[in-house]
């Protein structure tokens, strides 16, 4: 897996930018299911040890996702993410706001891209912050590399677990 801050992606937004990416054994529809239909979302989204309340998920371009995050300390992270684009089954794009109640919101284009090869899935996750100190305060304060790499962590072992049922 690759994580961190890229250098090369893109110029404009290179400072401002995290990108993570990790490659799954299951096919790319699998994956796009387990990422885009709630049933699925809850049991794996976010860092080890929160869990996921869906309150509306429309998935469609203008369509908007609201869900809150639970920290195992007890922390409500309410967020609201607006969808730019669904490309079935290749791309997921929104503009996120949200974070833990009562510290600064964190705002944020995010888009997913699910890579078929063969058998396997190359999931990419890039999070495009408005400014650099917007990125550079999101990882130091909410540790984002890490929370996103767990949350793919935890997408891995759902899989895992449900490849032999075939989600459904």
């Amino acid at each position: 897996m690759a994580a961190g801050k890229q250098k090369d992606s893109n110029a404009n937004t290179a400072d401002r930018e995290i990108v993570l990416t990790r490659i799954f054994d299951a096919t790319r529809e699998l994956v796009w299911k387990a990422w885009t239909e709630p049933k699925h979302i809850v049991q794996w989204w976010g860092p080890r040890g929160f869990t996921t309340t869906i309150h509306e998920m429309d998935l469609r371009p203008g369509g908007i996702w609201r869900l809150t995050m639970y920290g195992p300390d007890g922390a409500e992270c309410p967020t609201q993410c607006i969808f730019r684009e669904i490309k079935k089954p290749e791309r997921v794009a929104y503009s996120l706001s949200g974070g833990k109640l009562g510290a600064p919101a964190v705002t944020c284009e995010v888009t997913w891209t699910f890579e078929a090869q063969g058998d396997k899935t190359k999931l990419t996750l890039r999070m495009v912050f408005p400014s650099a100190e917007a990125c550079n305060y999101n990882e130091k304060t909410y540790g984002v590399i890490e929370g996103g790499t767990q949350t793919l962590d935890r997408l891995g072992e759902y899989l895992a677990k449900a490849l032999p049922v075939h989600v459904d």
